[in-house]
């Protein structure tokens, strides 16, 4: 059993995918060729924003949106302790510091009450609040409305980092389309993704599009060797957007059936009786179940559940096993165990099952069978 069926998916637009990539390999236009603009085009308009600017991941597409808005040494930027180290690694790379707020223990996102406090009491301190990368986990969308507001009020940017969100819905906006720039990723194993890195911003302003298109040029000006700024080399592959606009035809027709796939899981396990806390669906909310996760009752519930997975050829995964804060590469930051106790504890008991548009009942039920009786 596949945890991500990727083989599948290919199968079904193979001949597209084939024909797409010998355009590219005809035409010859491997750096920014015409499928650049095309499919920053088709996601601009799926999202909803003014512009679209791809780049070569998730993690240079924050990076890119940090340094259009001028992010540096003394800036203070909340994120999420709950997420990959990509979205905080971001923020020292540039000199910034990563302040940590907790998160809400049924949705996994950045809790805006517990926002708005840390935003407060940093206001006291040799660090000046600058701005929120708000993390969309598990396909779920932050609470953009609250979060917004919260930013309105201390004057901050905020930054939607969606790796893991494109295709979700917020009270009838589209993910990447809540902030003052939106960040996803195309990896592999993303609701949509490549055959190797790549990554995109979205924006409505103007002047953010204008930086961040020169930006992920080494700064190019009016021509190549005319430079502005001071950039990165973070371009996205002409063959990586040609292989995203096969997906991306495709794309609706998996969404619905991830969202198939996550509610037959769900009544699966509704019956379950060993204190399993199952994904929460929210009003107004639509995921994209780029995961299905789960809260075993504590460590040793989940190491006998994922050890009876592997028993019966059953992949899982564990995101994430250790918060950003207590992380080495942090520990400059002097945070320590407790900080923050909600992340620490989803920390100790969450696990992943088999996500993907191509799950088979069966399997379904197999793997729903073997965790409900533990």
């Amino acid at each position: 059993m596949q945890f991500i069926d990727l083989k599948a998916q290919f199968k079904s637009i193979e001949a597209d995918v084939q024909q797409k990539i010998n355009t590219v390999l005809e035409h010859g236009q491997f750096i920014m060729g015409p499928e650049i603009n095309e499919l920053e085009d088709q996601l601009a308009k799926y999202t909803g924003v003014k512009h679209a600017v791809s780049c070569s991941s998730g993690t240079d597409a924050i990076l890119l949106a940090l340094m259009a808005l001028g992010a540096g040494p003394g800036d203070a930027i909340f994120t999420s302790p709950f997420t990959f180290i990509a979205t905080a690694e971001v923020i020292s790379l540039l000199g910034a510091t990563p302040v940590f707020v907790d998160i809400d223990p049924l949705t996994y996102n950045i809790d805006p009450a517990k926002l708005e406090a840390t935003i407060v009491k940093f206001k006291n301190t040799a660090l000046t609040p600058r701005g929120i990368i708000a993390v969309d986990l598990f396909g779920l969308p932050a609470d953009y409305d609250l979060i917004n507001i919260i930013a309105k009020n201390h004057d901050l940017y905020v930054i939607e980092d969606g790796a893991q969100s494109f295709g979700a819905d917020y009270h009838g906006k589209k993910s990447c389309s809540m902030a003052d720039i939106a960040c996803t990723s195309f990896f592999p194993a993303k609701p949509l993704g490549c055959f190797g890195d790549g990554g995109m911003c979205f924006t409505d302003d103007d002047n953010l599009a204008k930086v961040m298109q020169s930006l992920r040029v080494h700064g190019k000006g009016s021509h190549k060797y005319d430079n502005e700024r001071i950039g990165i080399n973070g371009r996205l592959d002409t063959l990586q957007a040609a292989i995203l606009l096969s997906k991306f035809s495709i794309f609706p027709k998996e969404l619905k059936k991830r969202e198939n796939a996550a509610k037959q899981y769900t009544e699966l396990f509704s019956s379950s009786r060993n204190q399993l806390s199952i994904p929460v669906t929210v009003n107004g909310y639509r995921s994209v179940w780029a995961q299905y996760s789960i809260l075993a009752k504590d460590e040793a519930h989940r190491a006998l559940i994922q050890s009876a997975l592997k028993e019966n050829d059953i992949p899982t995964a564990i995101y994430y096993p250790k918060p950003l804060h207590l992380q080495t590469a942090f520990k400059y930051l002097g945070y320590k165990e407790g900080d923050f106790p909600v992340s620490e504890d989803c920390s100790k008991r969450i696990f992943s099952i088999p996500m993907h548009p191509y799950l088979e009942w069966e399997d379904q039920k197999k793997i729903a069978d073997i965790i409900n009786q533990l």
